[in-house]
């Protein structure tokens, strides 16, 4: 058994405290770029103007052979690009890799403090987490890092889904899961070769016509994902940690990018993967609440404090201490937003 008053004190003599509450700031859109490819390097500081979280990714779409140099780009970025307010992360490959310990020990040792989070993939259970978390807290007491390099999960294999709310509660240095559709599809057997998003083949259909059997039934595709989603969400929130959408892969389908990611934002999330610069509008457009919703959420907020509480008619909709507590949520992230992005301020009147 661990005591609890031992859960935020470092891991490690020397390394810096655990954090007691995430940091929370806009990371509408996890915009990936390989940092093995020279002319992409170049462009870092065009396209950390435009993103809320650029990530170096060193694991999956970066051939093996490409490993090192990924990482060597994404140190190289770390220690002499100019990113103004835009977090960096990375995503290292996967603890059982050949890869995994250098990408750890390296990026601490040359870059530790300019990398705010590490994406584990293929995280499977606490277990994948504690050995992160100690293994950091070990690099950041030997090379004097002031302060903790936080962790996020890619919620990718079917063990991983079934543990999800203990590898949610596994460490302090917890920031945020991440939705992995492709390979949690290959871990299920699901028979689809598509990156998020859904499937024609996936429907619920009308029941038959009495009498006309061969009369046209109406069919709704439906979200395949939808369970793991939610769960993901409950799990982070239940945990204060941050749930995001991860990639949707079909780059010439913008409207069944957007659906999925407007889908995931009223679930709950709070951003998605963009793998490609198109993807990137979306996710902010998406990710930020509509101005007309944040005007509407603060009506309900000034009209339930002015009633004290209780019931209060508002355009004809009820509203009440559980309406008030949605529209808190709405105009909180609103201010979140404003405080970064100048047209949101604008629109929202902040």
């Amino acid at each position: 058994m661990r005591n609890p008053r031992d859960f935020l004190k470092p891991l490690a003599i020397g390394a810096p405290e655990p954090l007691r509450e995430i940091p929370i700031a806009p990371t509408r859109m996890i915009h990936f770029f390989d940092p093995s490819n020279e002319r992409m390097r170049a462009r870092v500081p065009e396209i950390a103007a435009q993103v809320d979280v650029l990530l170096g990714n060193l694991e999956d779409a970066i051939a093996g052979d490409r490993k090192v140099a990924a990482r060597e780009g994404l140190i190289e970025v770390a220690t002499s690009a100019e990113l103004g307010e835009t977090a960096l992360w990375t995503r290292v490959n996967s603890l059982d890799s050949p890869w995994f310990l250098d990408d750890i020990t390296e990026i601490v040792a040359r870059a530790g403090n300019r990398i705010g989070v590490v994406m584990l993939p293929k995280v499977e259970g606490p277990w994948d987490i504690e050995y992160a978390d100690r293994l950091l807290a070990q690099l950041e007491a030997k090379h004097g890092l002031e302060r903790p390099i936080l962790l996020h999960a890619i919620l990718e294999t079917a063990l991983g889904v079934v543990n999800v709310e203990a590898i949610c509660a596994a460490s302090p240095r917890m920031q945020g899961i991440s939705f992995g559709p492709a390979d949690l599809a290959a871990s299920r057997r699901m028979k689809t070769t598509r990156v998020g998003g859904g499937h024609p083949g996936y429907v619920v259909r009308a029941d038959p016509v009495p009498d006309q059997p061969d009369a046209p039934r109406a069919a709704a595709q439906q979200d395949l994902w939808h369970y793991t989603l939610a769960r993901m969400v409950d799990a982070c929130n239940a945990a204060d940690i941050l749930p995001y959408y991860g990639p949707f892969g079909d780059i010439a389908d913008p409207l069944g990018c957007e659906a999925q990611f407007r889908g995931a934002f009223l679930l709950g999330c709070v951003g998605a993967w963009s793998l490609h610069p198109s993807q990137i509008a979306i996710a902010k457009q998406v990710f930020s609440p509509a101005p007309e919703e944040v005007a509407f959420a603060r009506r309900i907020m000034e009209a339930i404090g002015k009633s004290g509480g209780g019931v209060t008619m508002l355009d004809g909709k009820m509203q009440d201490d559980a309406t008030y507590k949605q529209a808190k949520v709405m105009v909180e992230l609103a201010q979140l937003i404003a405080r970064k992005d100048p047209e949101f301020r604008a629109a929202y009147g902040m």
